[in-house]
């Protein structure tokens, strides 16, 4: 372990190292504006080299060459506490439409008055048009006025001088001049700003500025950081999305070195794959990608000329599902770790049961009772280990048999098909309150059965609660 720590600090303080030598020196070609005198060098440079790779916490404790940046506060103040959360976004003018605004809404409106004190979220509007900045500040400050005098907004614009060339460079994988210069000047924008956001917050997270957010996405990530913690993992990047430069999250210690580490390759390749070899760097082998996905790319043209985009993240759940506490049982023979409570948990986990033979049942049963108003089965993987033949099933009067619980008497929703089922307004047959929940089968089967997740929404909470 300890040889792997010393590699990673030799490497990566010969990179900041050199950068700071390079950037040092070649200020005067660097810089898109006025010329500027170079900073200054270290006197004695085997020394300070030495010393940058002998201490092993020198990045927790911010021994770094920082960025020479000057930013520019156009709304908003950030608190003087440090804060759990910061959320950095940038954003630039789009040819067709702009989903800044409704980013900044899903983000706010999916958290909780007691999440949102406990975050900021820093936007960089990294467009050089200044009408276009103009407007959108006075579109922010009346929509969000609240969070900006509480320090919960804070919008940035960094002048053009200090950014270096993004016309003239290399064209690696052959990409055109123009998606070149895209990409390069993208890797500049995100370093800036997460440099910036460096001390606001204990952990920063990384999105763009056309995404939705799952309900309460904040108390999610942060049970996962505990998580984390509890089991005294190693990581660099924790991923809330599996889709391009979204949900990424990493501790602030090591913000200034991300911030250096992309204004040094800015010009190599996309934020994404820079990403990802900053993780590795950090000797963080595989990827930490938490599902459900807490994030959903919304935009349908690009911030790239306009481009059509319709990607999005398959492992998003939206947040019209609210799965209560609860006690969940099955009489199915359960395959290795994959417990029947998996369904019912968010997260990546499922329940993976053998053969199921008719009469077999996986029961949930609430903590509280609990009126009803939408139901959500998947079942299966890629296809297979769908179940065939089921009825879903709603109960009341709760009792205990054989040290499992279940209710006294059921009352048919529907049945499964294709080896799904949604139903919504339940409420309006189902007025009274459940106990419980039940997949019931209806025909055996020689296939295995998966089933995925199961997910209630109530009569008076349709959000979802992340257990």
């Amino acid at each position: 372990m300890r040889r792997h720590l010393k590699r990673r600090n030799v490497v990566l303080a010969v990179l900041l190292f050199v950068g700071g030598l390079y950037f040092s020196h070649r200020s005067d070609v660097l810089m898109a504006g006025p010329t500027r005198s170079p900073e200054p060098i270290p006197n004695d440079l085997t020394w300070q080299a030495e010393r940058l790779v002998s201490k092993e916490s020198w990045v927790e404790q911010g021994d770094y060459v920082p960025l020479n940046v000057s930013y520019q506060l156009l709304a908003g103040a950030p608190s003087t506490q440090q804060r759990f959360l910061s959320v950095g976004l940038s954003s630039v003018k789009r040819k067709k439409g702009s989903y800044l605004v409704p980013t900044l809404h899903s983000l706010f409106s999916q958290s909780s008055p007691e999440e949102r004190s406990s975050m900021v979220v820093v936007v960089l509007l990294a467009d050089f048009d200044v009408s276009w900045r103009v407007a959108t500040v006075v579109e922010i400050k009346t929509a969000f006025a609240s969070e900006l005098e509480q320090g919960q907004l804070v919008v940035l614009h960094i002048p053009q001088e200090w950014y270096p060339p993004v016309t003239g460079l290399k064209r690696n994988y052959n990409d055109a001049p123009e998606r070149v210069m895209f990409r390069s000047k993208q890797n500049l924008d995100y370093s800036f700003l997460i440099h910036y956001c460096a001390g606001l917050a204990r952990y920063y997270l990384q999105l763009e500025d056309d995404v939705s957010s799952a309900k309460n996405f904040f108390t999610t990530i942060k049970r996962r950081v505990e998580e984390q913690e509890a089991a005294k993992t190693t990581w660099a990047t924790l991923e809330f999305s599996a889709l391009g430069y979204i949900g990424k999250l990493y501790k602030s210690p090591q913000l200034p070195l991300l911030a250096r580490f992309l204004f040094l390759f800015y010009q190599e390749m996309p934020c994404d794959w820079l990403m990802s070899h900053f993780r590795e760097l950090m000797t963080q082998k595989k990827t930490i990608l938490f599902k459900p996905s807490l994030f959903q790319h919304m935009g349908t043209f690009s911030s790239f000329q306009g481009i059509y985009n319709k990607l999005k993240d398959k492992d998003f759940e939206e947040g019209v599902y609210a799965n209560c506490p609860a006690e969940v049982y099955s009489d199915m023979s359960t395959y290795q770790k994959h417990v029947p409570r998996l369904a019912w948990d968010a997260g990546e986990g499922f329940f993976w049961g053998r053969s199921p033979e008719k009469g077999n049942h996986l029961t949930v049963v609430f903590k509280e009772p609990t009126v009803v108003s939408g139901v959500f089965v998947e079942t299966g993987s890629g296809g297979k280990d769908l179940l065939e033949s089921a009825e879903v099933q709603l109960g009341r009067d709760v009792v205990t048999a054989e040290k499992e619980k279940s209710c006294r008497e059921f009352q048919s929703v529907g049945t499964i098909a294709n080896g799904k089922f949604e139903m919504q307004e339940l409420d309006r047959k189902f007025s009274s309150a459940s106990s419980c929940l039940r997949v019931q089968v209806t025909g055996a089967q020689k296939d295995w059965v998966i089933i995925q997740k199961i997910r209630i929404s109530t009569k008076t909470s349709t959000s979802p609660r992340q257990v």
